[in-house]
């Protein structure tokens, strides 16, 4: 089996609604088991892209948000095979608040966008990486929260 190396990013993109915070998760297709599956936007670094800029424009390709970066969450790692390939991912993840306007196009790569309560969405998401940048997410967010109501 050959092997090769694949580097991408992503966002998790929310909004405050009410006392809540909702984030935006896709359900797609998966190309290689053709299940339904539930995830963030993500995709391929571009050659001399940066990997903010990568989540930034996978974002508006996948489910056609327009966002903020608000920082950098972590990073993830894990191998699956392709054919009769082993990759080995790596995905950087960007806390991304929305900047509410008018929905872009999708490139139609995901069947259903939809915003979820975070909790939901950690739960719902169908990747362990996947939650683990949502549970990223929802520290910061939560972090910074406590940090305003002390004023600081």
């Amino acid at each position: 089996m050959t092997e090769r190396s694949e580097v991408s990013a992503g966002g998790v993109v929310y909004r405050r609604v009410g006392s809540g915070i909702e984030v935006a998760i896709a359900e797609q297709r998966d190309r290689i088991t053709h299940r339904t599956t539930t995830r963030l936007p993500k995709g391929k670094i571009d050659p001399g892209e940066s990997a903010e800029d990568a989540a930034v424009r996978e974002v508006v390709e996948e489910i056609g948000l327009r966002t903020r970066v608000v920082g950098a969450l972590g990073s993830v790692e894990y191998d699956y095979a392709e054919d009769s390939e082993r990759v080995c991912k790596e995905v950087h993840y960007f806390l991304m608040e929305w900047v509410p306007g008018e929905s872009l196009e999708l490139d139609g790569e995901m069947d259903r966008t939809y915003w979820c309560a975070i909790d939901e969405a950690e739960k719902n998401l169908t990747f362990e990486t996947e939650q683990r940048a949502i549970g990223w997410a929802r520290a910061r967010l939560e972090a910074e929260e406590r940090g305003a109501r002390r004023g600081g």
